[in-house]
């Protein structure tokens, strides 16, 4: 009897055996994308300042022409300690200093060039001001990043270069001057937790990212961890994924638009953001373009509420002095934020699974749900729902995709007994740091349309048949009108047979270059996708700005082909 019991148990314990392990292999076999302690601490912070200032200041320009006579550059008013405070006023945890801009000149006592500190009245040519701002942020317990501008105006490295020299004979000589002022700002100030090559960096320094800044996120360069947005609006597209492929973010100017939730790099969003729109250095002219707090708080929904870290822009005057309008509105947001997120309604915490409900004790009126995920094992969330219980039954209150450190959801008032979040998609067993339940009164601007139109397509040009030779056409096309702020612009390339149906010969673009102000720009600023082609336009557009795209389009059949050229920003 017990023998014939145990060959018939045998095999259903084994069978159950099986079926556990079918059921734990979905999680064992995610392979998710995950932060390193550096980019998580990075995360984290939600907010940061960033602090442009420089010769364009004395100039009202955004970019130094050199017009500037050093011996009246005195900013003998600057306490760098007050630009921690007002940093610390609106919640900020890290301040980005703004080294070297584009043009060259230095903030600090550089051996690497005259054009530098050494060289003004301030403090009798013995001050140091990255020094100055790395103390006040010790004091003051911030974090601080570096912005050393990849290129030199007068090494002929100009706009969207990335250090690559106009000259190529020019270039050895070159990135040893910047390999130098790099270690020098890496080793000489503390510890660094970010470090800025605005638009790419072919110079290679990985070795002196290894050495000296360990405990940084790098913005762009091949050792990016971490990705710009895609525009200077403050804003992180959604869904706004952390992770991406390699390849992409080796590119060195991966963006919002390359997120893939399966991608095996991790490389969060920053989104940066002008307090004057859209200036980032000081003038009597740009205070006047001094951002609301209710469109600054809007930017925060749409960064930090998304996921990403808002890196919000302060610009002190020719005295180095932050304005003290822009002050008040930096604390002004800071408040704000806090009136609204401080006192939630209920929140539970440390959740396993794909359902989590808030109960409340009487029926309340709720308009904000915050839903933050543990992304130390990955972003698991795909899709989901919140719910709210309403006459005995759930009623849908908003869904989304991703969430990541943190998801901001609102909606208009709803009086609910209980709120339910369900994952209704996830690559792996869903981690909920936090579900949270507030009402927030007074946020008009929520629901208030964006007053700019969505980008439209316009037509940027056309071709006939006759214009091809040897099967080619070679344009140039001046984008200087179309891209008016930087961003990601698409051109779509749309054919036609030449007796209008659509049968006609297909085209191809099989070269492009970016031009900006006569210069050459990178080539990974341009992606050509089939038909399309992706412009990656990362520095700031100044009425003298020129823009031009010199794109090759090739044809199989050309006397068949004819057609228009598109262009949009992407939303």
């Amino acid at each position: 009897m017990n023998h014939f019991i145990m060959q018939r148990c045998i095999p259903f314990l084994f069978f159950v055996f099986l079926q556990a392990c079918s059921a734990k292999q979905p999680e064992q076999e995610a392979h998710l994308a995950k932060p390193s302690p550096q980019q998580y601490a990075w995360q984290e912070q939600e907010r940061s300042m960033f602090i442009h200032f420089g010769m364009a200041t004395w100039q009202g320009r955004e970019y130094d022409n050199f017009s500037t006579d050093l011996s009246r550059v005195n900013p003998y008013k600057i306490n760098t300690d007050d630009w921690c405070k007002t940093a610390q006023s609106f919640g900020a945890k890290q301040i980005i200093f703004v080294a070297k801009h584009v043009g060259g000149f230095c903030w600090w006592p550089t051996e690497t060039t005259d054009y530098n500190v050494k060289h003004i009245p301030w403090k009798e040519g013995k001050g140091d001001l990255v020094a100055e701002v790395s103390a006040s942020c010790k004091k003051y317990g911030l974090r601080l990043g570096i912005y050393l501008y990849p290129g030199d105006d007068k090494w002929g490295a100009g706009l969207g270069s990335g250090g690559r020299t106009s000259d190529p004979s020019k270039q050895e000589a070159y990135n040893k001057i910047y390999r130098q002022q790099l270690t020098e700002l890496l080793t000489n100030y503390g510890t660094m937790t970010e470090v800025w090559f605005d638009g790419n960096c072919v110079i290679d320094v990985k070795d002196i990212l290894e050495a000296h800044a360990k405990e940084a996120v790098i913005f762009q360069s091949p050792q990016a961890s971490i990705r710009w947005s895609g525009n200077e609006e403050g804003y992180a597209p959604y869904p706004a994924w952390n992770s991406l492929s390699s390849a992409d973010l080796q590119t060195g100017v991966a963006i919002a638009v390359h997120g893939d939730p399966d991608g095996d790099a991790w490389a969060p969003l920053e989104c940066d953001a002008t307090l004057y729109n859209h200036n980032w250095f000081w003038s009597p002219a740009n205070e006047a373009k001094r951002r609301s707090v209710n469109e600054l708080v809007k930017i925060y929904y749409r960064s930090a509420g998304r996921g990403a870290v808002m890196l919000l822009n302060a610009t002190p005057d020719t005295l180095g002095v932050i304005p003290a309008g822009d002050v008040a509105r930096f604390a002004e947001l800071g408040k704000e934020i806090d009136r609204r997120f401080s006192t939630p309604l209920k929140s539970v915490t440390d959740i396993k699974g794909s359902e989590v409900i808030i109960s409340f004790d009487n029926p309340t009126a709720v308009n904000h749900i915050v839903t933050m995920e543990d992304y130390r094992e990955g972003e698991r969330i795909r899709a989901y729902h919140i719910e709210g219980w309403i006459d005995n039954e759930w009623k849908l209150l908003c869904s989304g995709s991703s969430v990541g450190r943190k998801k901001i959801d609102f909606f208009k008032d709803v009086t609910v007994s209980k709120i339910r979040l369900k994952i209704t998609k996830s690559a792996a067993a869903p981690l909920i740091r936090s579900l949270t339940a507030y009402h927030i009164t007074d946020t008009p601007e929520l629901f208030e349309e964006d007053k700019k139109p969505l980008s439209e397509w316009r037509t940027l040009n056309a071709w006939m048949p006759d214009m091809f030779r040897d099967g080619q056409i070679d344009m140039n096309i001046n984008l200087t009108h179309y891209i008016p702020v930087p961003g990601q612009y698409e051109i779509k390339i749309k054919s036609r047979a030449v007796d209008n149906s659509h049968s006609g010969s297909a085209v191809q673009v099989s070269h492009t270059e970016l031009w900006y102000d006569g210069e050459k720009a990178l080539d990974e600023f341009v992606t050509v996708k089939d038909s399309t082609v992706l412009i990656n336009r990362t520095a700031q557009v100044t009425n003298e700005t020129s823009i031009v795209l010199k794109m090759t389009l090739s044809a199989v059949d050309a006397v068949k082909s004819s057609g228009r050229i598109f262009v949009r920003k992407m939303p």
